[in-house]
């Protein structure tokens, strides 16, 4: 990956990968041991609640689940690689299902990727419909058996007792000197044991080594929410240009304009409507809201039923109720606006003195003019109207009109003098 964050920490639709794996076993079996590298803290706190075992020395994929081998207890053990995060939970529990069904002592994951590239190669034994006769690395494959066109995943699944045999069995006999999961094929079948191959769809199976392939990842993720979003009512008038993140929920009868991101902690409800070039991330929208084009919702912001926040608004830990009206051109931070509410054109929140953040409160059906500055904390009472160009800095009465501004003044023919000097100065 190139990159200072492990790899299993690089997030898909906003999910790191690690946690897309783990959502996904955990539809399927009852307890979840992630092992990790030595010095990788961030990621066993990311498999939190789950037990963590370290494996100190990099000796391989056999090795490192043989550190595990003391947590396996009794049943059905499976291995998979945080590398490996969009196995669906249909898939895992279709591997589960073959080991279990009496002919087979291990069972494992296979693909036929477009391209098979440097996969193993899965042999399967012409005796036996989906049984394998052997799993074979791209180094060590012969041309005929580089044409094989069904690939091995790395996911393998055994009962417990089994497992931790053959891990135990494992021998490093090879150039890397290390001991390899996929040797569980070879002393499963010298045992007599059926291997057992489960096809899935390379989309779900394939790994992400590079940053090339993890935007291959978010695209296949990207394309199921989508589809799920959209079955399940959301109007989307260019889903491809459309990004969610795992956690987004859309209510039904929402609708989404092109060219829309959302980040984590999202929620739109009923009837929305999000159009083109905005930005949102942990956020609530209520029913009937509008946002954007072009608006940018940060965290912590709530829209009201109907709210409407229109071009280039930005909004952050703002709270606006039923009705709120904030059309152009402003910045709302740390900020409470009650129902009905105008927000003017230019209007802005100045919540930050360099040191802390302060609250602007805004009352009900109060009118702010456009380009009204509000130096936090202050509060604006029901009713109240601010004049366009205000600078407030004391809290404003209900029904009160607040004019904070400097008298015009005008000086006759000064503008034309003014011209007459620049042309001299030229």
């Amino acid at each position: 990956m190139r990159s200072a964050l492990p790899k299993a920490m690089h997030p898909i639709a906003g999910q790191p990968m690690l946690r897309h794996l783990i959502d996904s076993v955990s539809a399927v079996f009852d307890r979840i041991v992630v092992v990790v590298g030595p010095d990788m803290e961030p990621l066993a706190a990311l498999a939190a609640p789950h037990d963590v075992v370290v494996q100190r020395e990099r000796r391989g994929t056999a090795h490192a689940a043989l550190q595990a081998a003391h947590l396996f207890g009794d049943g059905e053990v499976a291995v998979l690689y945080a590398d490996n995060p969009l196995i669906s939970p249909p898939t895992l529990a279709a591997l589960l299902d073959r080991r279990r069904r009496g002919d087979a002592g291990l069972a494992l994951l296979a693909m036929r990727p477009p391209d098979p590239g440097r996969y193993g190669r899965v042999i399967l034994d012409p005796a036996a419909t989906d049984h394998v006769a052997r799993i074979v690395e791209w180094a060590d494959a012969t041309e005929a058996e580089r044409a094989a066109p069904l690939c091995n995943a790395g996911v393998l699944c055994a009962r417990a007792d089994d497992m931790a045999r053959w891990l135990a069995e494992v021998r490093a006999d090879n150039a890397a000197g290390e001991f390899y999961l996929t040797d569980l094929v070879a002393l499963a079948r010298a045992d007599g044991v059926g291997v057992a191959a489960v096809e899935a769809d390379h989309a779900e199976l394939r790994g992400i080594n590079s940053r090339a392939e993890l935007a291959a990842a978010e695209a296949t993720v990207q394309a199921r929410l989508r589809a799920a979003a959209m079955e399940a009512g959301v109007t989307m008038t260019a889903p491809e240009t459309v990004f969610l993140a795992m956690d987004t929920r859309l209510a039904q009868d929402v609708t989404i304009g092109p060219n829309v991101v959302f980040g984590r902690g999202v929620s739109v409800e009923q009837g929305a409507t999000i159009h083109a070039f905005c930005h949102l991330e942990g956020c609530r929208i209520g029913p009937g809201a509008t946002v954007g084009p072009f608006a940018r919702l940060r965290p912590g912001t709530v829209l009201g039923p109907d709210a409407h926040v229109g071009n280039f608004v930005e909004l952050k830990a703002a709270v606006l109720g039923e009705g709120v009206k904030a059309g152009h051109l402003s910045y709302l931070g740390d900020t409470e606006i009650g129902a009905r509410t105008n927000i003017g054109a230019g209007t802005i929140t100045c919540n930050y003195d360099g040191r802390h953040k302060y609250r602007t409160v805004i009352g009900a059906d109060a009118f702010i003019g456009s380009d009204t500055a509000f130096v936090a904390p202050v509060r604006i009472g029901d009713r109240a109207i601010t004049g366009a160009g205000s600078v407030i800095t004391a809290d404003v009465p209900a029904d009160a009109l607040a004019l904070a501004r400097a008298r015009q003044v005008e000086k006759p023919g000064r503008a034309k003098a003014l011209r007459v000097q620049n042309r001299k100065g030229d």
